[in-house]
């Protein structure tokens, strides 16, 4: 408390005033606090995050889930299973989910389904945000034909027919001993390829405009007048402000090749029966649709969640990064 003497002394009148000095001291944030504060208020998208991550368990574990339920294994064909036409039957207690026209549990098939299309998202997502990032932020900083030469490398790809040169590699590298000396055979490696190379040029271009205003900053100025080099001003300056935008379009790019990855299944090249992948269940679904719905409905209700919670997640992590966000 502080007290201040107001005299005025022509009156004879002394006035006391007394100033409240604030108790309340101001606590400072760090942006990782704002960050996961924003974050834990968004309850739609801590939600989806803990849907992804029980599916990543759960696809993980899932010859442990799958022997713990009695389930057996995901390509184990069961002719008890079957009804006494020989046709799939529909979920029961035994069976979840159903079974199809092999007596394949399904409910196994799609955990182990869950498996092929992470693994592919994650590893051709993190393939093509490595590549995007060091492309675009090479084109953006050192401009001029550096920026020329990359920028329509990115355009060029952009362009390219994927799913056309997915069935073309499919094709050619499933004769003999495969691609690059057995490298590459319709499967996985096909998957991850195809969707890294037509992924990086979108976080590229994203990148390449980031960088293009952060080079012109007043901390990349003064870095540059201290005499430091290019290197340490793109991974010591620049790159950290970078991390948000790669963290959002990253989680924007998952859903869109876990659906990339269903497509080229469904088409036939990728994933190779009878190896279990949501793409390709329902492509094998399609012709028994209307004698057994569950085989169809159930991959395919995984594959919507999946991709909607990744969604939910991205829209999230946007608006926890968002500076101008409420704190």
């Amino acid at each position: 408390m502080s007290l201040v003497d107001l005299g005025r002394q022509d009156e004879g009148v002394v006035v006391d005033v007394t100033i409240d000095e604030p108790t309340t001291a101001i606590t400072a944030h760090s942006p990782f606090q704002l960050f996961v504060r924003r974050l834990r208020h968004d309850r739609v998208a801590i939600a989806a995050l803990a849907f992804i991550i029980m599916l990543t368990i759960l696809a993980i574990c899932a010859p442990l889930v799958s022997s713990i339920l009695g389930l057996g294994d995901a390509n184990a064909q069961n002719v008890q299973a079957l009804d006494p036409f020989g046709q799939p039957t529909g979920p029961s207690a035994e069976h979840p989910f159903g079974v199809d026209d092999l007596g394949r549990d399904i409910f196994a098939r799609v955990l182990y389904g869950a498996r092929v299309s992470l693994e592919v998202a994650f590893i051709a997502t993190g393939i093509a945000v490595v590549i995007g990032v060091v492309v675009g932020m090479v084109a953006g900083y050192f401009r001029g034909w550096a920026d020329t030469v990359l920028s329509r490398i990115m355009d060029i790809v952009l362009a390219f027919p994927i799913l056309l040169l997915a069935i073309g590699l499919a094709t050619a590298c499933s004769l003999g001993n495969g691609c690059l000396g057995g490298t590459i055979r319709p499967g996985r490696a096909v998957l991850i390829v195809v969707i890294a190379l037509a992924s990086w040029p979108y976080i590229g271009r994203i990148i390449r405009g980031q960088v293009l205003s952060l080079r012109e900053k007043e901390f990349v100025e003064a870095a540059r007048s201290l005499g430091a080099s290019h290197t340490r001003i793109i991974f010591r300056e620049i790159l950290p402000n970078l991390v948000a935008p790669i963290i959002v379009y990253t989680t924007l790019i998952l859903p869109t090749n876990v659906l990339f990855e269903a497509a080229l299944s469904f088409l036939g090249v990728g994933v190779q029966p009878p190896t279990a992948s949501w793409g390709q269940m329902i492509a094998a679904a399609a012709p028994i649709f209307d004698s057994a719905w569950w085989y169809m409905l159930f991959p395919g209700l995984a594959l919507v969640l999946t991709v909607l919670a990744f969604n939910l997640v991205g829209d999230g992590l946007q608006d926890a990064l968002n500076p101008r966000s409420d704190s």
